[in-house]
C-alpha cells in the first residue's frame, strides 16, 4: 500500500500538468527543426515501415497525443514506425515521435504500446529534446575525431550512416517526468495505467537477454536501454504512478486483438537490407557478404554498414564510380579530404581485386589514419572507409578486407528474413516445444519466453496466442 503522503505526490504528477505542460502548442521553430530532422532519422533508421501495423501505431499515437495538451495534437504530431531490427522509439522537436518494428514485435497489448507513445508524448510536450543535440554513437573513434580528419562538417555523412542509434541523451530527471506525464496521458486515454510498468519489465528483461547473448554488459546493449535509463527502481516508480490514478490493477488478460494484428511483422533484418548473422553480414541483391573481425560489432543501415571496436571503425557503402581507383578519391572528396597523390596499394581477397590510400591526419592532439578500399565486383565497386589510430593503417581490419566475397545466385537467393507469427497453443504443447519451432541456431527457450512476456514456471493453456519468430 501506498502511504498518503506520496500517492498524494504521484497523483499530483499523473491529474495535473506540469510546468513544461504549460506549452499549448509546438512552436514554429521547434517544427522546423524537426521537419530538417526527420528524414535523415527515417533514412538511418531503415526508412519508414509501410505494413499494415504501421498504421495502427499510428492511430494509437493520435490517441494519446490529444491527451497532451497541445493544440491539435493528432494533427500536430508525426507518428513514424520505421523499419529497424533495434528495438527503440525517440522523439525529436516538432512532435515527430518514432517506434521500431522490433521494439512493436516486443509488445504484448495495445496498452503497451500507448505506454511508449505516450512516454515519447511527454518528451516532445516537456520539450526535452528541444534541448538536446541529437547525436550518432558511432564506436570508439568518435564523431569529434572523424571530424577533425578532413575539417568538414562533411565527415558527418559517415559518421552518422548506418550508426543504428540515435540518442538524445535524456537524465532521469527527465525520464522520470516523461513517464509520468505518459502515464497521465495513457489513463486518460482510457488505457490501463499498469501498461507503463510492465512494458519497463518487458524491455528490462530484453536488455538483459541481448546482453547476454552478446556476452556484454547491459549497459552496452545497443537499443531502448542506450537511449532511456531503465532499472527496477524506475519500474517500480512506473507502478506506482498507476495505482496513484486510482485504477484497479486489470486482470491477466490477453489482448487478442493487438496479437493478431503483430502476425506476419517482419523481425530482425530486412533482407532487402542486407542481414547479419554473428560476426556475418550478407546482402543478397548486392551479392556481397564479409565478416567483421572478433570483438567488432556490426550495425546495418540503409545506406552503409558500419563496424565498430576498440581498434577503430569501418563503414561499407556502394560507389557510383567505375574502377576502384576513381572511386577512392570520389570517396575521400566526398568527405572533404584532400586526395592523396601517388599510386594505390593493391590486394585481393576471394577472387577480387581491391585498392586502398590511406591519410594520416592529426585530430584532437592524437594521430588518427583515414583509409579508403575499392573493390571491383562484377556489376559494381564498394568501399569500406577505414578509420584508425595513426599508424595503424589497415591494421585490424585486415581480416575484414580478407572476407569480402561474392555470393553465388544460390547462395543470395538462400538469404530468408524472419517474421512474427502468432499461433494459439495447442493441447500438449510446452514452453519447450513451442520455443524449438524459433528461427534462431540459440537461446530459443530464452528468446520465447521474453518475446511473451513469460516465466520459466508459466503454465500455456490450450488457446492461448504466443508469439514465434520464424523464417518468412
Amino acid at each position: 500500500m501506498i502511504r498518503p503522503i506520496v500517492c498524494a505526490l504521484l497523483l499530483a504528477t499523473v491529474a495535473a500538468p506540469v510546468a513544461a505542460q504549460q506549452t499549448r502548442a509546438i512552436s514554429a521553430s521547434d517544427k522546423r527543426q524537426g521537419a530538417q530532422a526527420n528524414p535523415q532519422l527515417v533514412t538511418e533508421f531503415g526508412g519508414a515501415y509501410r505494413g499494415p501495423q504501421a498504421a495502427y501505431v499510428e492511430r494509437v499515437g493520435r490517441r494519446v497525443a490529444v491527451q497532451s495538451g497541445l493544440s491539435n495534437a493528432t494533427g500536430d504530431f508525426t507518428i513514424t514506425m520505421l523499419n529497424s531490427p533495434v528495438e527503440n522509439a525517440f522523439a525529436i522537436p516538432g512532435g515527430y515521435v518514432y517506434v521500431t518494428r522490433q521494439l512493436l514485435a516486443l509488445m504484448n497489448s495495445e496498452a503497451e504500446l500507448a505506454s511508449v507513445l505516450g512516454h515519447e508524448v511527454g518528451h516532445v510536450a516537456a520539450r526535452h529534446s528541444a534541448s538536446r543535440n541529437t547525436r550518432s554513437q558511432i564506436g570508439s573513434i568518435g564523431a569529434a575525431i572523424l571530424g577533425a580528419v578532413t575539417g568538414s562538417n562533411a565527415i558527418g555523412q559517415l559518421a552518422g550512416t548506418g550508426a543504428q542509434l540515435y540518442t538524445l541523451g535524456y537524465g532521469r530527471s527527465q525520464e522520470y517526468q516523461a513517464d509520468g506525464l505518459g502515464v497521465r496521458y495513457i489513463t486518460a486515454a482510457g488505457y490501463d495505467p499498469y501498461a507503463a510498468a510492465s512494458m519497463l519489465t518487458q524491455l528490462d528483461a530484453e536488455t538483459t537477454l541481448t546482453a547476454r547473448i552478446a556476452g556484454r554488459d547491459a549497459k552496452a546493449t545497443p537499443g531502448w536501454a542506450s537511449t532511456h535509463p531503465n532499472g527496477a527502481d524506475r519500474i517500480a516508480r512506473a507502478r506506482k504512478l498507476a495505482q496513484a490514478t486510482g485504477r484497479p490493477a486489470t486482470a491477466d488478460t490477453q489482448d487478442t486483438a493487438f496479437l493478431r494484428m503483430l502476425d506476419g511483422l517482419p523481425y530482425d533484418d530486412d533482407p532487402a537490407q542486407g542481414v547479419i548473422d554473428g560476426q556475418t553480414f550478407r546482402h543478397p541483391e548486392l551479392r556481397v557478404r564479409f565478416a567483421a573481425p572478433t570483438g567488432y560489432t556490426i550495425a546495418n543501415g540503409t545506406d552503409a554498414v558500419t563496424i565498430a571496436g576498440s581498434g577503430g571503425q569501418a563503414t561499407f557503402q556502394g560507389s557510383e564510380a567505375s574502377s576502384p581507383e576513381a572511386a577512392i578519391t570520389a570517396r575521400f572528396r566526398a568527405l572533404g579530404g584532400d586526395v592523396p597523390e601517388g599510386a594505390v596499394q593493391t590486394g585481393t581477397a576471394n577472387g577480387l581485386s581491391y585498392a586502398w590510400r590511406t591519410i594520416r591526419a592529426a585530430a584532437n592532439n592524437r594521430a588518427v589514419d583515414a583509409t579508403v578500399v575499392a573493390y571491383r565486383f562484377p556489376a559494381a565497386v564498394y568501399t569500406f572507409t577505414l578509420v584508425t589510430p595513426g599508424g595503424a593503417g589497415i591494421g585490424p581490419f585486415q581480416p575484414l578486407l580478407n572476407s569480402v566475397a561474392a555470393l553465388t545466385p544460390a547462395q543470395a537467393a538462400a538469404i530468408k528474413g524472419k517474421i512474427v507469427r502468432v499461433v494459439p497453443v495447442k493441447a500438449g504443447d510446452t514452453i519447450e516445444s513451442l520455443a524449438a519451432r524459433m528461427a534462431f541456431p540459440d537461446y530459443r527457450r530464452e528468446r520465447f519466453l521474453t518475446l511473451n512476456g513469460l516465466s520459466a514456471d508459466d503454465r500455456l493453456v490450450p488457446g492461448r496466442l504466443v508469439k514465434l519468430v520464424v523464417t518468412g
